[in-house]
């Protein structure tokens, strides 16, 4: 019987650090999606935000016929963030001339709508006669839609964790565990489709001399993200499999 105890208490901490893993996981995945600095642009002379051509840029971006070389452009020149659903530039507050430009900088942001996500994307940004291309297109769209099924797998698995906990059944652990190996592997294919997109996007439209770009503390909660996962679903496997292995070893022990 303390045997029996030693073991029950070992699956309980597996259960509970895995269910941490996962929350804290969830909480990541939710806040990375909702967050728009997975790309982020900074520009070594913002003064031209102010002049005419500065303004007609960051105008141009709001517009809803932007197209891609549109908004990018206005992302390299305004320290622009990208994220998942939405675009963000820093314009000025006040646009007049006599305005200093470095003082009362605002952040305004366009999301994309639903169509711009499942938009073609060209060989030529801006060039609507160039031809789809078809790995940026789908890059694109995958990194719209993966974080939803990761978000998905974990909350079916712990539905079905819940429901386990329910029957007094640690059997149903082994289909958590599944769930988020799966959507662990749905994160790391998120974060490699945005990498992925953001270098095919940067040899099409070339990163001007005084434009710096890197990626996001939102991009790094997703990388995060995908470990945890790992961790939760091999956790919850493991504590599963074992339990139903010592079982069986204890029913044979009692039986002889």
């Amino acid at each position: 019987s303390r045997k029996g105890a030693m073991m029950d208490n070992r699956f309980a901490t597996a259960l509970v650090i895995a269910c941490v893993l996962s929350l804290i996981s969830t909480i990541y995945m939710a806040a990375s999606i909702g967050t728009d600095f997975w790309y982020e642009y900074h520009t070594l002379s913002p003064a031209e935000n102010i002049s005419e051509a500065g303004r007609s840029i960051w105008e141009e971006f709001f517009s809803k016929e932007a197209d891609e070389k549109t908004y990018t452009d206005a992302l390299f020149r305004c320290n622009g963030t990208v994220g998942l659903w939405r675009r963000c530039i820093t314009v000025p507050k006040n646009s007049h001339w006599y305005s200093p430009p470095e003082n009362d900088m605002t952040t305004n942001c366009i999301s994309f709508s639903l169509s711009d996500q499942f938009m073609e994307k060209y060989i030529e940004p801006g060039n609507h006669n160039s031809g789809t291309d078809l790995n940026r297109t789908y890059l694109w769209r995958l990194q719209f839609l993966l974080p939803f099924v990761s978000i998905g797998l974990m909350c079916f698995g712990a539905l079905i964790g819940l429901c386990a906990c329910a029957c007094r059944s640690l059997y149903p652990a082994i289909a958590t565990g599944v769930l988020h190996f799966l959507a662990g592997l749905c994160t790391l294919g998120l974060v490699g489709c945005y990498v992925a997109g953001i270098e095919l996007l940067h040899k099409k439209l070339p990163l001007p001399d005084d434009v710096r770009g890197e990626f996001g503390w939102s991009f790094c909660l997703a990388c995060v993200s995908a470990p945890l996962q790992f961790m939760a679903a091999a956790l919850f496997i493991w504590a599963a499999r074992t339990n139903r292995k010592e079982f069986t070893l204890l029913k044979a022990y009692r039986v002889a």
